[in-house]
């Protein structure tokens, strides 16, 4: 179960949601006059719940010497005026707006819910993008048209690939050969794709390949039938993505309704 000490350090975030809201209910403990409420302590108790704790004499016990702790601290605090200093302020403000704005998400979400057809077209665009092949291939990717020309010729003499490869200026692959590995051509800008797909297996491109990163000789080392995650697999992680994809577009919609000056 983690330690309720940690739960407050967050929960000190968490909770700021109004001293009114919070103070608000039946008393759950007095601490040298002070009253902490029964839903402040209901916040650490379903927290720790939400862990996994069970609902027991000994949770209560727990949540109430960390409340008495926590509070002992929090007058401590006042009496030194530390609350008062703008930039404590600022910081709890900036958590009170971060778990409000967390609430309203959640809510946003439950009310707008993604519909498993949504999320079927979504893994049937993601599979047809990706296809049914995956290409172990390498490359080398130079910035002038003359340097990928010369890189074919010393090829056509007899150099290998993994040497030439060092003078390439993709730094994630030089060092291995120009290596990219074992990959779907989805991933690849369209005029590599297009030039990886058209090579058999142990060729290379003889003719210069041009992109937006300058151009790229490329070999096909081996090919094997790419096998896709079935639906129910991934729709966990395609729900996430399509929440969030759905609240970046209510975020961009209210950024350009809004008034800012």
């Amino acid at each position: 179960m983690q330690k309720l000490t940690q739960i407050a350090a967050a929960l000190i975030i968490g909770t700021t949601l109004s001293a009114s809201v919070l103070a608000a209910g039946n008393t759950f403990v007095t601490v040298n006059g002070t009253a902490v409420s029964q839903n402040m302590a209901d916040v650490f108790i379903n927290e720790q719940k939400a862990q996994g704790a069970p609902d027991s004499a000994e949770l209560k016990n727990a949540v109430r010497e960390e409340l008495v702790r926590r509070e002992l601290l929090m007058q401590e605090a006042k009496k030194s005026g530390v609350d008062k200093k703008a930039d404590v302020a600022a910081q709890a403000e900036a958590m009170r707006q971060s778990v409000i704005i967390r609430a309203y998400v959640q809510e946003f979400t439950k009310k707008n819910p993604i519909s498993d057809a949504q999320l079927k077209s979504q893994y049937d665009a993601i599979k047809a993008q990706l296809g049914d092949t995956e290409y172990k291939s390498r490359h080398i990717l130079v910035k002038e048209e003359a340097e990928a020309v010369a890189v074919i010729e010393n090829l056509k003499k007899g150099a290998k690939f993994e040497e030439l490869a060092k003078q390439s200026i993709d730094p994630g692959s030089k060092e291995n050969g120009g290596s990219l590995d074992w990959a779907s051509p989805g991933n690849f800008v369209k005029p590599f794709a297009d030039a990886l797909t058209a090579l058999a297996k142990g060729k290379y491109t003889e003719a210069p390949v041009k992109s937006q990163f300058g151009y790229h000789v490329i070999q096909l080392d081996d090919t094997r039938p790419l096998s896709t995650p079935p639906f129910d697999e991934i729709k966990p992680r395609l729900l996430q993505q399509a929440q969030s994809q759905q609240i970046t577009k209510m975020v961009e919609d209210l950024r350009a309704k809004a008034k800012v000056q």
